[in-house]
């Protein structure tokens, strides 16, 4: 596989089968910002939404309030050629973090939010924001070489195919370390106002691996459901923090099964 590369500003990846007349699902990575590894999922999701998933320049340093405000752009592009469409807002891992941006800054917009293994939880783990800052000391090589360590921190590996787990090596070995460098400084950083999380009244799923080794997922889902007031949590046993990779984790089934689907039945006409 050859991960297309993304230049400039953030945009929008559109899968060959594109659907006007559904709802958006607007897909927000994890860290490595490719978007590419939500291709085992996308088959699933075109059964009742039109998808796009955020790609972001393997050089982008920008702050979040930049990237909230690319996204939300790139929304509008879309809701201009059919401004009835309901917006889905899914955001993994770091993309769970901005996903809370975006919501938060235009919550008129979205009809459903679903939060996976959200990064927010990285200040639950003090010794991360301790040891993070050193990592600007550590040589760019170290970064590929050490891909290969994390791997089984990222993901339950026994629970994802050969093809997905080089895939997933292969996309965090394609993120410039100095980028790494600051992604992780953003999750440092990373500060939301509880006040305005709680007035995201629509229904919000909170999704949490149980066997997350990279972060303590399960206890922020728990946190956020405390504070936002129309959530639900769903919890996959056995899985690790990229639970989206995994053979047996088909998104799509979770939303229908969490009755999250909302009205997918009668697809709205396209603007003329």
């Amino acid at each position: 596989m050859t991960i297309p590369k993304v230049e400039l500003k953030p945009c929008f990846l559109t899968p060959k089968k594109l659907q006007p007349e559904y709802p958006l699902f607007i897909y927000l990575p994890g860290m490595d910002g490719t978007g590419q590894l939500l291709r085992s999922q996308t088959a699933g999701l075109e059964a009742g939404f039109d998808v796009r998933c955020l790609a972001i320049s393997r050089s982008d340093m920008t702050s979040w309030e930049d990237i909230t405000d690319n996204v939300l752009s790139l929304i509008d592009v879309e809701l201009a050629r059919n401004s009835q469409r309901s917006v889905y807002l899914c955001g993994e891992s770091f993309g769970g973090c901005l996903a809370q941006k975006v919501a938060i800054k235009a919550p008129h917009l979205f009809k459903r939010i679903i939060l996976i293994n959200p990064a927010s939880s990285f200040k639950l783990r003090p010794w991360y924001i301790w040891a993070s800052p050193l990592m600007n000391y550590v040589p760019g090589w170290v970064f590929d070489v050490g891909a290969i360590g994390l791997l089984p921190f990222l993901a339950s590996l026994s629970r994802i195919t050969e093809r997905d787990r080089s895939e997933l090596l292969e996309t965090v070995q394609s993120v410039p370390s100095e980028t790494i460098r600051w992604r992780v400084s953003l999750l440092r950083e990373f500060n939301i106002d509880k006040d305005k999380l709680a007035q995201l009244t629509q229904p919000i799923l909170l999704v949490a691996s149980t066997d997350d080794r990279l972060l303590p997922s399960l206890e922020e889902v728990n946190r956020l459901f405390n504070i936002l007031p129309n959530a639900k949590i769903v919890t996959l046993p056995n899985s690790g923090h990229a639970c989206l990779l995994e053979a047996e984790i088909n998104l799509y089934e979770i939303l229908k099964a969490n009755n999250f689907l909302g009205d997918l039945t009668a697809p709205l006409p396209s603007k003329t």
